[in-house]
């Protein structure tokens, strides 16, 4: 850490390569090191899950906080993945099988609230009494996870600007409104103005209506959240904040992600090279050789994602010869209906349930077009990767979809800048027609990998949004000095 660097506690339920569910996890993973060249330096506050206490290396006991909601915890400060974190050791809280959020069975954690309200409780006595001569001069939380923290740094007299993050707002972290004094809530706080969400209390709402600025992870989901369509019950919230809240679009790990030093995959700088890459994932999925495009799909299987829309408009790619292989995990409805469309379509469709690392950077490598078919999407990494690698996006027209990607318009094709396909979101008849475009664009090839070029030299790093963080730290923390 630079001496000049000013100190930034992030506080958020996972931190890739640590913990990871979703893109949730990519960004918080990601960030420190994009803002360490503009003069901040980011300490991250992890729930010490059983999988995070086992990769950390000679951590170091930072604080003992015998008390927390009820819960004795050690606070500990380590590195790890080249980042600076804080680790909640609390083994009554984190030290279980099963995901952050669910147990094995996939059934939500009862307490979920404490578990999260003593995350939150713990970075607000950082940021009141500071660590060892260690205190942040701004805090950003991440999604629900984070929410209380504003509450609880009020009670503890912290007076530091706070960012919230909105990655997705489908979840609110709701608990009963019974809850308030267990989890040391102030009771004049739970109001239509303040926390209270149709009589439950929202962790979300909280940090919505007590940060001084909110953030989220594009330019298009943030028109969206204002409206009642996108909004998940909060638009209002967000309507009321609209001077407060900014969409700065994720970007993606580049060194992660290189298909000219991706150490899993037959490396390649053009899309001629993707090729070996093809064959391979041809084998991996016992798909036949095929004169249409293979497209993947590596996804959270879930109605919110589109892939049961999927489903009806798969015929468009497999009766034009195209193939899909896909990795996901999530609705048990959705992984059987995918199990026997494969089945059913044996050489030209296949399925893997589960996630792997690796895999999905060889499918990315392999991929001739992904599919993103979102209901709503806050931003999107998956389409990224594709851009990264070559491999064509075919996305919904929503959130950072619509901001990442080109459409392959007339307009757009004839001036050479296409670097993929849009369609309207939740409908299946427009995504069977995205899929017929892409065959007919496949078909000529010469045009198609000209779309790929476009599509590996398009900007998906942090060099255009690094800054614009950089930037709200910087006036938050100078906001604070002048009132002071």
């Amino acid at each position: 850490m630079s001496a000049a660097a000013r100190p930034v506690l992030a506080v958020a339920s996972e931190c890739a390569p640590l913990v990871k569910t979703g893109g949730l996890a990519d960004v918080v993973g990601a960030l420190p090191a994009a803002l360490a060249s503009r003069g901040w330096a980011i300490r991250t506050l992890l729930p010490g899950y059983r999988g995070v206490m086992k990769a950390l290396k000679r951590p170091r006991v930072a604080a003992e906080l015998p008390d927390l909601l009820g819960t004795p915890v050690r606070l500990l400060a380590a590195t790890a993945g080249g980042m600076d974190l804080l680790i909640l050791d609390a083994p009554a809280l984190y030290d279980r099988d099963g995901s952050p959020y669910l147990d094995a069975q996939g059934n939500d954690w009862p307490d979920n609230d404490l578990r999260f309200a003593v995350l939150n409780l713990a970075a607000a006595l950082i940021a009141a009494d500071g660590i060892k001569g260690w205190r942040p001069e701004v805090v950003h939380l991440h999604d629900w996870q984070a929410g209380l923290t504003p509450l609880y740094m009020a009670s503890a007299g912290a007076a530091q600007p706070c960012v919230m993050t909105i990655h997705n707002i489908a979840f609110h972290g709701l608990t009963g409104a019974e809850r308030l004094k267990a989890l040391g809530l102030p009771a004049e706080g739970f109001t239509l103005d303040g926390f209270e969400y149709y009589g439950h209390i929202s962790a979300l709402k909280a940090g919505l209506t007590g940060a001084q600025a909110i953030t989220t992870v594009s330019p298009t989901y943030a028109q969206e959240l204002a409206t009642e369509d996108f909004g998940m019950g909060l638009d209002g919230v967000i309507r009321a904040r609209a001077h407060d809240l900014t969409g700065i679009l994720n970007g993606i790990d580049t060194d992660a992600w290189d298909p000219t030093r991706d150490p899993v995959i037959r490396r390649f700088s053009a899309p001629g090279g993707k090729a070996a890459n093809k064959r391979a994932l041809r084998a991996e999925f016992g798909l036949a050789p095929a004169e249409g495009p293979l497209c993947v799909v590596v996804s959270r299987l879930s109605d919110q994602k589109g892939l049961d829309l999927l489903l009806t408009a798969l015929p468009a790619l497999t009766e034009r010869g195209g193939q899909l292989a896909l990795l996901g995990s999530g609705d048990r409805r959705l992984e059987n209906a995918w199990l026997n469309v494969a089945a059913a379509n044996p050489g030209h469709v296949g399925v893997r349930i589960g996630y792997d690392e690796g895999l999905s950077h060889r499918m990315f490598a392999g991929a001739d077009a992904v599919l993103v078919p979102s209901r709503f999407e806050p931003c999107g990494l998956t389409q990224m990767y594709g851009l990264r690698y070559g491999a064509v996006p075919v996305v919904a027209r929503t959130g950072g979809l619509a901001d990442t990607v080109i459409h392959a318009n007339a307009a757009a094709l004839a001036v050479g800048c296409a670097t993929g396909i849009t369609h309207r979101p939740n409908d299946p008849r427009a995504l069977a027609q995205a899929l017929s475009q892409l065959a007919a664009l496949w078909s000529d090839r010469r045009a198609y990998r000209r779309m790929q070029r476009n599509a590996m030299k398009h900007p998906v790093g942090w060099e255009a949004s690094a800054p614009r963080y950089a930037a709200l730290y910087d006036r938050l923390a100078r906001e604070r000095m002048e009132t002071r």
